[in-house]
């Protein structure tokens, strides 16, 4: 039985290893190339460690963590069907009760109501504008965003 449990882990660690080819918009520091999906959660999960003390509320922090290494990165609400049926096949992978508590913490994230919800959401919008102060707003300028926009989006 233990051994069924071990084999399920090890699938969702492969499965999830996708992630890494996952790009995105935002440029690396060295304004020369973009983050992956993979490098975005490692950074936020790190920044949340160091950065928590700032919340709002005291928040669990290895919760908010856990949130942002397996929250689907680039959600819209027109794709929230794709997005469930996702979450629930990768999420399905896993024994059942990491299963639920995997499917759990992302439902939290995406309802983003809870303190360690609002945290992980804003430091999933902070982490890219960081970036991209640091980049000059390179890939804000290649993509016509002005600052008015993302302060909008950020409220």
């Amino acid at each position: 039985m233990e051994n069924e449990r071990l084999k399920k882990q090890l699938e969702f660690c492969r499965e999830i290893d996708k992630e890494k080819f996952i790009g995105r918009q935002t440029y690396k520091s060295d304004a020369q190339t973009k983050e992956n999906d993979a490098e975005h959660a490692w950074h936020m999960a790190v920044m949340t460690v160091l950065l928590s003390e700032y919340a709002n509320e005291k928040i669990d922090v290895l919760k908010t963590v856990t949130m942002l290494l397996i929250h689907d990165k680039e959600g819209k609400k027109t794709q929230r069907e794709r997005e469930v049926k996702a979450a629930d096949r990768i999420f399905g992978i896993l024994p059942d009760d990491q299963r639920d508590n995997f499917r759990n913490l992302w439902e939290e994230f995406e309802k983003g109501e809870t303190t360690e919800a609002k945290f992980a959401h804003t430091m999933d919008n902070f982490q890219p504008a960081m970036l991209n102060d640091l980049t000059e707003g390179k890939s804000w300028v290649e993509k016509g965003v002005h600052l008015s926009q993302i302060l909008e989006r950020n409220k």
